[in-house]
């Protein structure tokens, strides 16, 4: 049975699809021009608005070059931070701005990225050059463009994907109908694609298949849950030092996909007794969170959220107070490329002129 919002929704997509199409044609007869960066560029993005896990991967790359000797700068819009303009939120020795003014995910991967220089803009050009301008001294290696695959204005030497493998790909829809940014076809623009958050091996390798008919590498990864933080800033829980049987939970988060969220915490040991969820980045007020940390002081459970929603809340103290009235935690993510990570890093490499 057809959903009669979408099917009100439908033109407005049909329309969307079509400007975002006319778009593209235009930068690929280069009829819009393309800035070249005097910087090695890597962008990072997906399809879909949100939901497929490009944070922890871009926290993987950025790790991973500094791995390897390589000082890697981060250029992103800072989704829903109240600043405008081009903002420094790490020099790579210190961050200096919160997730007010920088974005909560911009400001978690620059706490955990301490030797990175994190710069947010809503002009990705204007956020480059500014950099270049101000770090002539120790002009970073290779810059990361976070969620830029529809930022075509700056050319990149690296072109990443990501695919929610968890979310039926081939029956996803434009948006304002669905939470497609641009029509499917489009992944072939990638150089590489990455297929994420996979839980079924057999599906996974059918979309696989599927995506290579693009002729571009296609390389899978799933979630890695990590440890469980005390929002005081205390690991509680790691692979030597497992959970208490009896941890008891009201989960709350504000994230595209929090089924995930909930999939994690189970296979960390948490019983998951309650949940409270929001829109994606949508702005924690006092009034919800109170209401949340009642519901928890009635059950008796204890409070946990993701790690980008402890970032967005480190911000507010007020809010901070109020969570931590009850025993409180935070639970990391990253990524874990268990097929093709080979790949991913030979084309990094090349992308920064490494050999």
């Amino acid at each position: 049975m057809h959903n009669p919002l979408s099917i009100l929704l439908r033109p407005v997509a049909l329309l969307y699809g079509s400007i975002m199409q006319l778009r593209n044609a235009l930068f690929e007869r280069t009829l819009f021009s393309r800035w070249s960066s005097p910087i090695p560029v890597v962008s990072i993005g997906n399809l879909t608005a949100g939901g497929t896990g490009k944070t922890p991967l871009v926290d993987w790359i950025v790790k991973y070059y500094l791995s390897i000797g390589c000082k890697p700068a981060i250029i992103s819009r800072g989704y829903r931070r109240e600043s405008k303009g081009v903002k420094l939120v790490s020099d790579g020795n210190r961050v200096l701005l919160g997730s007010r003014e920088a974005g909560d995910e911009t400001t978690m991967l620059a706490w955990n990225n301490p030797d990175a220089i994190v710069i947010v803009g809503e002009k990705r050009k204007a956020a480059v050059t500014w950099m270049i301008r101000h770090f002539s001294r120790r002009v970073p290696s290779v810059i990361i463009l976070d969620d830029a695959f529809q930022h075509r204005q700056i050319g990149r030497e690296l072109d990443i994907a990501i695919i929610n493998a968890a979310e039926p790909y081939f029956k996803a829809r434009l948006l304002p109908e669905g939470r497609l940014r641009e029509p499917l076809k489009n992944i072939a623009r990638a150089d590489l694609i990455l297929l994420n958050k996979i839980s079924d091996l057999e599906e996974a390798e059918i979309l696989k298949k599927e995506l290579e008919k693009t002729g571009r590498p296609v390389i899978k990864a799933r979630i890695k849950t990590g440890d469980l933080v005390c929002l005081s800033g205390e690991f509680i829980s790691s692979d030597e030092a497992p959970l208490p049987e009896s941890l008891n939970a009201l989960a709350f988060a504000g994230i595209a996909s929090p089924g995930s969220f909930l999939e994690s915490l189970k296979s960390k040991g948490v019983t998951v007794s309650a949940h409270r969820f929001f829109k994606d980045h949508e702005p924690f007020t006092a009034k919800k969170l109170q209401s949340i940390r009642r519901e928890a002081d009635e059950k008796g459970l204890c409070l946990i959220t993701t790690e980008k929603d402890y970032f967005r809340l480190l911000g507010s103290p007020e809010l901070i107070s109020i969570i931590t009235a009850r025993p409180s935690y935070y639970l990391k993510i990253e990524t874990d490329i268990f097929e093709g990570k080979e790949i991913l890093q030979k084309m990094l490499r090349e992308a920064a002129g490494l050999k």
